[in-house]
């Protein structure tokens, strides 16, 4: 059984899993399922200030909070105890593509020659770091919720505002990964 886990599960598996979240949550307390809401809670709950977006009954949502825990959890658990040792399988034009760009190891779920302590005070890794995450902050803000927000559960609602918002992720995941990735990793 522990073999079965450590595996990667096919979409056919994973994907009805995942989406099955939406009827499960709904049934059980019409919640929406969405992560980064739980950052205004953290926020909403820890620093009380006199901000409007943060003023609200956040323990309404504490459900959120502890979903988010037990996903970390789930991570931290399946890091430590089910993390497949050998190397992370990449396709080898893929391989040969990033070696070009001194991207080798992969032992890691993601390279070491990107995300490293030391990487962040070079050009290269603040972008891909700081500029990056704070990129992914604004556009969750500006688009009024994550990628499992809006393509799980607003779609699967019939949303038009998740629709759009989803087509923008995938474009600009697409432009990222084609144009501006290459770019940045050849700095």
């Amino acid at each position: 059984m522990v073999e079965i886990i450590k595996e990667p599960w096919p979409w056919y598996i994973a994907g009805p899993l995942i989406g099955l979240t939406v009827p499960a949550l709904l049934i059980l307390g019409n919640k929406s399922f969405g992560i980064s809401s739980s950052l205004r809670h953290i926020c909403a709950a820890c620093i009380p200030s006199n901000i409007s977006f943060f003023k609200y009954d956040w323990k309404k949502e504490l459900w959120n909070l502890f979903f988010v825990f037990g996903i970390f959890l789930g991570g931290m658990i399946s890091s430590q105890f089910l993390m497949n040792p050998e190397e992370i399988s990449v396709n080898q034009n893929l391989k040969t593509e990033l070696a070009t760009y001194g991207i080798t190891d992969y032992s890691n779920l993601v390279p070491t020659q990107l995300m490293n302590f030391a990487a962040l005070f070079t050009l290269k890794g603040f972008i891909m770091m700081v500029v990056g995450g704070f990129l992914v902050g604004f556009g969750t803000r500006y688009a009024g919720g994550c990628t499992s927000g809006h393509a799980i559960m607003g779609i699967s609602n019939l949303q038009w505002p998740s629709l759009i918002a989803t087509l923008c992720f995938m474009a600009g995941g697409f432009l990222m990964a084609n144009v501006i990735l290459p770019i940045i990793l050849s700095l």
